[in-house]
């Protein structure tokens, strides 16, 4: 039930339109109760058989009573004007309640359907940003292609399932209940006995549709499975095809498609036969309904006439389409459902990086960056060990170390991509846990290993994140990186689209212009993880030219691969396994002869 109370807070800021909806489904649900009703005078005026009513009848809550003061009105009018005059006024009223039914269901859908469109534009907002506030530790733990189908096809099946089932849940069970308080209303005895047997037809379909639910659970995750290696194949289509890789991803994908569609299959079959099924049981009402309805007929019941029973058999095949929509939308509600809570569990992820109530705003770097004690663990393999460390204004550290030692940890800790785990980080002497995360970030400009470009302009990759862009300096950024050249020489300048991931480019160009990015920002820190590693000696001298002045008066704190570009470093920090080893400078660290010197020769060899 929790469940469906996560659903209903999503209606709740449309509570006063949704009240409105009912009440338009109520009239659009009286008024076609009354267009058939009017079927019983209308077969006895063309069959002749109106008695004529003299009289005034008195109003009274019954059937037979409205009945008869409408013959009375018929017959006011045949004996002034005549039967066709008669005929002509009842078919007026069938056809003037006819359009108002229309125009209430046309109000009523008008009405829902933005309601339907913005609570799934808004939930796709909600998970987009929360997408983006999540830690990276979460995308190394999680599948994207998991993340992607929860973003992207439970919101589209949501929407499908679930809010169109909303759809008709506003209306058919409205439908039902009235048009059985109507046939009640005529006959109560007669639909009290009816009704004894719907229960039956009820649990049939409450059977079929039990694990309907879980089944649809276990589709997802088969397609998420799916999407996953999709995603990761078009990524890594060169190794694919370089290590003649096609066959064995093809199977690997082959096994979850196959997986996927044979749970697909069975959660269509299951969701399928609710509404055959239904409709049957309908359907055997309506014969049941006949042979009883027709003896009692037969049997001149003066309570159930002729015409009563025509009207009584359209009245209650009027119920048959809303109940099997009803069982229907339940069946989709369910499968919906199933990517509703997948969404839930994303949306639920857990932060982790919090920001303070009132956190403060930095926009300065005026002393120091000091680690204290500082440890960080990916869940139980620890990472980094009681650092300790401090990183003076304007001064140029390096970091260096074996493959995992924990150098782009240390540094991912400075913008809380992750939190440490134990000690604390202070900038200024202020933990940065203090500080409003916007403009903590605002401090760095980070050129990393991996050459991250959006499918987009050059000019906007250049220019991300910066408001009030001026083109000017965008220039000025692409000449100091060295790749302003480069860029008049293409046929759109700075208006060429770079491909998904920056694929229309090559590896140098591209790290160019993530430093490009850098360089306009004009960080007060400098982080370079790597930055050079994907350069040729030619574009490698190049920038790290351009690193040297960007750097010079600027804190900067530097991976690098090829130790001989920190030579001239103020410090260089040498990690092992998470811990600091050596530090000092370059000439310092080579008289000592150990892990540092071993990496410089491993570098140069």
């Amino acid at each position: 039930m929790s469940d469906y109370k996560k659903l209903f807070h999503l209606l709740r800021p449309y509570t006063l339109k949704i009240i409105l909806i009912v009440i338009l489904n109520l009239l659009y649900v009286f008024f076609s109760i009354v267009s058939i009703s009017l079927l019983a005078p209308f077969l006895s005026l063309i069959f002749n058989q109106i008695p004529q009513v003299i009289e005034k009848p008195a109003l009274a809550f019954s059937f037979n009573d409205l009945m008869l003061y409408v013959q009375y009105l018929l017959s006011q009018v045949i004996i002034s004007k005549g039967l066709f005059a008669a005929l002509f006024i009842l078919i007026s009223c069938v056809f003037v309640f006819f359009l108002l039914k229309n125009v209430f269901y046309y109000l009523s859908t008008w009405l829902l359907i933005p309601i339907r469109g913005n609570i799934i534009k808004d939930l796709r907002n909600k998970i987009y940003a929360h997408i983006l506030i999540l830690p990276l530790s979460f995308y190394s733990e999680n599948r994207k292609g998991d993340v992607l189908t929860r973003a992207i096809t439970d919101v589209q099946d949501v929407d499908t399932y679930i809010f169109q089932s909303f759809q008709q849940l506003f209306r058919d069970p409205i439908n039902v209940l009235l048009f059985l308080f109507t046939l009640f209303f005529i006959n109560f005895k007669f639909t009290l006995f009816i009704l004894i047997i719907l229960p039956l037809a009820g649990f049939i379909i409450n059977r079929l549709q039990r694990k309907l639910k879980q089944k649809s659970l276990e589709a997802k995750t088969h397609q998420s499975e799916m999407l996953s290696t999709t995603e990761e194949s078009i990524y890594g289509l060169r190794i694919i095809k370089g290590f003649n890789a096609i066959d064995n991803m093809f199977k690997h994908f082959s096994k979850f498609n196959k997986s996927y569609s044979k749970q697909i299959i069975k959660v269509n079959r299951r969701r399928d036969l609710s509404s055959p099924m239904s409709e049957f049981l309908g359907s055997s009402v309506v014969i049941f309904i006949l042979l009883l309805g027709g003896y009692m007929v037969l049997e001149g019941d003066s309570r159930f006439t002729a015409e009563m029973f025509i009207t009584y058999i359209v009245l209650f095949t009027q119920i048959i389409n809303p109940a099997k929509n009803i069982s229907e939308a339940s069946a989709n509600l369910k499968k919906g459902l199933a990517s509703f809570l997948r969404i839930e569990t994303l949306l639920q992820s857990d932060v982790k990086i919090f920001e303070k109530p009132n956190a403060r705003i930095i926009s300065s770097f005026n002393k120091e960056i000091e680690f204290q004690n500082v440890s960080f663990a990916y869940e139980e393999k620890t990472v980094l060990n009681d650092i300790n460390l401090i990183i003076p204004k304007g001064k140029t550290i390096a970091l260096c170390g074996s493959s995992g030692s924990g150098k782009s940890t240390l540094i991912h800790l400075l913008p809380r991509f992750y939190d440490v785990v134990e000690g604390s980080i202070l900038i200024d002497g202020v933990n940065i846990k203090d500080f409003n995360l916007n403009s903590l970030r605002s401090l760095f400009g980070i050129v990393s290993q991996e050459n991250i470009l959006f499918n987009d302009t050059i000019f906007n990759n250049i220019a991300f994140g910066v408001k009030n862009i001026d083109k000017e300096k965008v220039i000025n950024a692409a000449k100091i990186a060295n790749v302003y050249d480069f860029i008049s020489e293409l046929e759109d300048g700075f208006d060429t689209i770079v491909g998904d991931r920056g694929i229309k480019l090559s590896g140098g160009q591209k790290q160019r212009i993530s430093i490009a990015r850098a360089i306009l920002n004009n960080p007060p820190i400098l982080i370079l993880d790597e930055a050079t590693s994907s350069l040729d000696s030619e574009s490698e001298a190049l920038i790290q030219n351009a690193l040297n002045k960007l750097m010079k008066n600027r804190t900067s704190i530097v991976i690098a691969h090829r130790l001989s570009t920190i030579a001239t470093a103020d410090e260089i920090i040498v990690l092992e396994q998470g811990k600091i080893v050596e530090r000092g400078n370059h000439q310092t660290l080579i008289e000592k002869n150990g892990l540092y010197s071993n990496l410089l020769r491993t570098s140069l060899s």
